[in-house]
């Protein structure tokens, strides 16, 4: 059931990404990196409809967040990228060559050898602590490096870099979804006294802002990539660090 949710919410999050790409595509170039562009892109049907995809593909991840590790959910939703390629393809005619196919398929291969080999289990998101998550700052400096970075560079490289470091934050998002998750078990009033949702809220929204730069700036086989890669490795870190979770490297 966890690989089926999974699943499914990598379908609605490839086609998200795909039409908020379309979209943003075409934003004014002053709009680079600045809140802006998601005023801009508000006025634009075809992206509300790619973020309602995408909060879609994020209910059905948090629901398999919530029942799951996040190093066992994270790999499966890298398979966003397969469908992303597909619907752009059927969508918009995008020419993709070989290497963005040959691409997508090794990442998939990656996926797959990962779960037989990695076998991740266990974790306990009530075991955290504010320690642990010293591993969130790490890499929210390395987002700034990939923001820094992307101001000097232009196209295709700008695209990769803020894709990264919107990867980065998608990935802890990931991981204080889990968390949050588990502050809805009490009541209404224990939720908002904890800091895991509004540190999930500020954090979702930079990394929003940061993916819609990046499909401003290039093409989606430039961008998606890059996503794809480094949000599953981001949540898989604060999956083994923060929560425990368990990982055969043997």
């Amino acid at each position: 059931m966890i690989y089926a949710v999974g699943l499914a919410a990598a379908l609605c999050l490839g086609l998200g990404f795909v039409l908020q790409q379309h979209a943003a595509q075409a934003a004014p170039p002053a709009d680079f990196l600045r809140f802006r562009l998601l005023l801009d892109l508000l006025r634009k049907p075809i992206w509300i409809a790619g973020i309602v995809s995408m909060i879609v593909g994020q209910l059905l991840s948090a629901t398999a967040l919530a029942n799951a590790d996040v190093s066992l959910v994270e790999p499966i939703l890298t398979a966003n990228l397969l469908f992303a390629l597909i619907i752009a393809r059927a969508l918009y005619r995008q020419g993709l060559g070989f290497n963005e196919w040959a691409g997508a398929l090794l990442l998939s291969g990656g996926v797959a050898a990962f779960i037989v080999g990695g076998r991740p289990s266990g974790g306990n998101p009530d075991g955290d602590s504010l320690p642990r998550w010293a591993l969130a700052i790490g890499l929210l400096v390395l987002t700034e490096i990939c923001v820094v970075a992307a101001r000097h560079h232009e196209g295709a490289p700008r695209a990769m870099l803020l894709a990264t470091g919107a990867g980065l934050l998608f990935g802890i998002q990931d991981g204080l979804t889990r968390r949050a998750a588990k502050a809805f078990n009490g009541s209404i009033g224990e939720v908002f006294l904890h800091w895991a949702p509004f540190a999930l809220i500020a954090i979702g929204i930079v990394g929003v802002l940061l993916a819609q730069s990046a499909f401003e700036a290039g093409p989606l086989q430039a961008s998606l990539p890059a996503l794809t890669a480094s949000e599953p490795l981001a949540g898989i870190a604060v999956g083994i660090v923060v929560f425990r979770e368990n990982l055969r490297v043997d």
